[in-house]
């Protein structure tokens, strides 16, 4: 044999035979075969992923009466009755007498089924008035409906009640099959299974159909801050909706009571959760909120936060109809839900909920088909251990390379530090290139494209992010063929550095107190098996032969990171598509699509590198990015419209000056767009002579138009005003009287007094001239809101919802330092909503002209502004 085909030969510490040729070194794969392999994982994903995640159970029948469990057919049936009553909006006939007479029937025709001698049951129908803080607005209501049913076991003692809440209202053009009409219809079926069958629990259950949600969460806050049963209350399960037609997730949980998980866990036969939709939702990153913040904030309990996520792109629309839910997801919520609330019925934690407050929880489904959870200790002592563990793998790894190679233990330290800053290049890469075409696109109106052909997010940024994430190790892998230390071990190390990144990443983190973090961290226990079981035998060193295990090791994390990162893709790409106009949503679905290829394909991507021409893998990549860009851009399929939802107000606009003269009385249609593309997402419709509303937001209390509620008011400055010539006469106006101006006792401060009538919402603009030295002092509203002063130019805004309307008199304090009280001294701002309404001829027919794919939430509107 010769020089050059001599044997490497090491002995080590324990007498094992290292050997390793440059013949066998060079054995590598055909080139074509590199693209294969990523192709073999796209296919394991599309195989394995994909009909798991779209996976339900066959629905019971009324024939099966299986006693003690839930019929999905019985709750199919109920919830297509409720979707027959229609739009269901607060104050609404329909909402308000309909779909109350509706539940308190079924609820009746329970009771008769009732086994009398386990069980009680007690309905209570309550009417709510009150208010609470949300976002930058006061929420007022009054004579919001509940209707509140207690089921009670004969033989228990237990004074802790278990919660169990969803919403029968809807928003105004839709008939809520997904949103909230599944979640009511699937509570009444488990209350119908626990009053009927004979197995018992501890703790009476209180089930809470609220009829305020969609407004503000208005029915909750009356429920938990004024009802009877409210202290009693000691843990909630809350039903809410944002897609229609799939499982549902638990997506919140706690705050602090980690022994919840636990008991989903043990209860969910299709379980489906995430600690990353956790902390997603509650960073404030999902544009919406649930009845869940009212009961942990206001009523200061526990629970867990469960709701329909797929197809979100008909929530909120007239598409929420009962035929794009399966029977099947009706039957996977009420069997998880059934044994949630039975176990729940049942724990102990219930008596002394504040004796079992000890800390979050860490939880996960796999492919749903079974959940891991733990403490967030634990999981602070699992990252910690697994990063160290992992570490020190890597550490031994080096010293056998150094001892087999005989290099110095020095230059293999070089090298993987060299690597380690070439895995972070190659991070920022990963993410950098998605959010560059990203930006690119919408820099040319080209947002969403991906949004009705999802199949295009695989070149627009899943390629682009593999791209980045192998260019720089594959340019360093190609740099090294005649270095010293065997090429095997350069791509070993390559995948040392990546692990080591990720320690570092899992130890930040976890210090940071991210939850989330197992996701790395299962990363790193997968990878850190394979390297023991590489060190525990001869394939460390013998070429290629090392790359069997850790190929193995990661097809549980493939499996499990691209389930994660494509269940965030399908629900926050509609999310985030009707999330206004403001910020480009493209970025957050090229964030995420970048995560779930790094954290995928992190171990996966430098193995290419054993196939001869490695560059193949990359060119490949760069085709596929191609031939979407042009797909994207260039033809209908990156048209994203199918089913869109824009805002519109025929509205009404009159200012009335200090004198009580009027200095504008104009009418219009005032938009608020709902997506990025804004008015261009309507070709053909007549859009002549619309004006920003960022020059009447600079010059008018809240711009001067009706601002409905937080997302309005968030979205102001993207509003489009369209002025039309015929005047709009609102059916229902609002009207402001003034009924006293009092100077007080000591002579400072001068009181308002109002009476309000209108239509079921209404909002109150307030703000006094400050630079008069004018402050509002004290109200009748809540004391708290007013300590808790808007940044300008945003106003107070008092937003009313009326369940039963009636008169709303109201009384304003200000206060003024020379007592002069004969000027101008605030501007109040009365915003009335006719909801349900379509509007005169005139705006049905301007309506009728959006193409239709556009889901137009119109009504009429009138603004007054009036100065004091």
């Amino acid at each position: 044999m010769s020089d050059k085909d001599k044997l490497i030969s090491e002995e080590d510490g324990v007498g094992l035979s290292r050997k390793l040729t440059r013949k066998d070194i060079n054995i590598r794969p055909p080139w074509y075969l590199g693209p294969g392999f990523l192709l073999f994982w796209v296919l394991l994903f599309f195989a394995v992923v994909i009909p798991l995640f779209y996976r339900l159970p066959t629905s019971l029948t009324i024939e099966d009466d299986n006693e003690g469990e839930f019929i999905g057919d019985r709750a199919y049936n109920t919830l297509n009755n409720l979707v027959n009553i229609g739009p269901k909006v607060t104050g609404s006939n329909a909402n308000e007498v309909d779909a109350v007479a509706y539940l308190l029937n079924e609820i009746a025709d329970i009771k008769k089924e009732l086994l009398e001698e386990l069980f009680t049951l007690e309905i209570d129908i309550q009417k709510a008035t009150g208010s609470h803080i949300y976002y930058d607005m006061l929420e007022m209501y009054q004579g919001v409906q509940n209707i509140v049913v207690k089921l009670s076991p004969k033989r228990s003692t237990s004074e802790s009640y278990l919660l169990v809440n969803s919403h029968f209202d809807s928003v105004a053009n839709s008939p809520a099959a997904g949103d909230d009409c599944f979640m009511v219809a699937t509570m009444l079926e488990v209350l119908r299974v626990m009053a009927t069958t004979r197995q018992s629990f501890e703790h009476p259950v209180v089930f809470l159909f609220n009829g305020d949600e969609e407004m503000g969460m208005q029915a909750s806050h009356g429920f938990i801050t004024q009802h009877k049963w409210a202290p009693n209350c000691k843990a909630v399960v809350n039903l809410d909706a944002a897609g229609s037609g799939g499982r549902e997730i638990l997506f919140q949980t706690g705050p602090s009571h980690a022994w919840l998980a636990t008991y989903y866990k043990e209860s969910a036969k299709h379980p489906f959760a995430t600690t990353l939709a956790e902390e997603i939702f509650q960073m404030g990153l999902v544009p919406s909120d649930t009845d869940y913040r009212i009961f942990t904030r206001y009523g200061n309990i526990p629970g867990v936060d469960m709701g329909q996520a797929i197809n979100g792109f008909i929530y909120h629309t007239k598409y929420d109809r009962i035929d794009v839910i399966p029977r099947g997801s009706i039957q996977n919520t009420g069997d998880n839900l059934l044994s949630l609330v039975r176990n729940l019925a049942n724990a102990t934690e219930l008596h002394d909920t504040e004796a079992y407050k000890n800390g979050q929880a860490v939880y996960f489904d796999f492919l749903g088909l079974f959940v891991i959870n733990y403490s967030e200790e634990t999981g602070k002592t699992l990252n910690y251990c697994a990063a160290g563990a992992t570490l020190i793998l890597v550490f031994i790894s080096l010293w056998r390379m150094s001892a087999v190679a005989r290099l110095s233990s020095c230059g293999v330290w070089q090298r993987l530090i060299m690597l380690v800053t070439l895995q972070i290049i190659a991070f920022v890469l990963a993410l950098g290139m998605p959010l560059l075409v990203a930006y690119v696109f919408d820099s040319f109106g080209l947002s969403l494209t991906y949004f009705s052909s999802p199949a295009l997010l695989i070149g627009l940024y899943i390629c682009p992010a593999l791209i980045g994430l192998g260019l720089p190790i594959t340019i360093y892998y190609q740099s090294q063929q005649n270095n010293k230390l065997p090429i095997t071990y350069h791509l070993q190390l390559a995948l040392h550095s990546w692990v080591v990144v990720l320690a570092l990443l899992a130890i930040g983190g976890t210090a940071y107190g991210l939850r989330s973090i197992y996701i790395i961290t299962i990363l790193i226990i997968f990878y850190g098996i394979s390297l023991a079981l590489n060190l525990l035998t001869t394939l460390h060193d013998r070429g290629y032969s090392w790359a069997g295990l850790v190929i193995a090791s990661q097809v549980m994390p493939f499996l499990y990171n691209s389930y994660l990162f494509y269940i965030f893709i399908v629900v926050l790409t509609p999310m985030n598509g009707r999330s206004g106009s403001a910020s480009n949503p493209d970025t957050t679905i090229a964030a995420l699509a970048a995560l779930g290829a790094v954290t995928s394909f992190g171990f996966l991507l430098p193995l290419t590198n054993i196939f001869r021409r490695p560059w193949s893998v990359l060119l490949t990549l760069l085709l596929v990015t191609g031939v979407t860009i042009f797909l994207a851009c260039g033809t209908q399929i990156g048209f994203p419209y199918r089913q869109r939802t824009n805002s519109a107000r025929h509205v009404r606009r009159i200012f009335y000056e200090y004198d009580g003269s009027v200095s504008k009385d104009d009418s219009g249609y005032l938009f608020n767009f709902q997506d990025r593309r804004q008015a261009q997402a309507f070709p053909g419709v007549n859009l002549t002579g619309a004006i920003s509303q960022t020059s009447n937001c600079d010059t008018h209390m809240m711009c001067g138009v009706p601002l409905f509620d937080e997302r309005w008011v968030g979205n102001r400055l993207q509003g489009m005003w369209l002025p039309r010539e015929e005047p709009i006469v609102p059916p229902t106006p609002a009207n402001l009287e003034l009924l006293s101006k009092t100077v007080l006792n000591d002579t400072k401060t001068v009181r308002f007094e109002f009476r309000l009538t209108g239509p079921n919402y209404l909002s109150l603009f307030v703000q006094a001239y400050e630079d008069d030295y004018v402050t509002v002092s004290d109200w009748s509203f809540s004391r708290s809101y007013l300590e808790q002063k808007p940044a300008l130019p945003l106003s107070y805004h008092m937003y009313i919802t009326y369940g039963s309307n009636a008169p709303l008199e109201f009384s304003l304090d200000l206060t003024k330092a020379n007592g002069d009280f004969n000027v101008p001294l605030f501007q109040l701002g009365v915003s009335s909503h006719n909801i349900g309404n379509k509007g005169d001829e005139h705006s049905v027919k301007f309506a009728s002209t959006f193409p239709s794919y556009a889901v137009i939430t119109d009504w009429p509107s009138l603004y007054q502004r009036y100065i004091f």
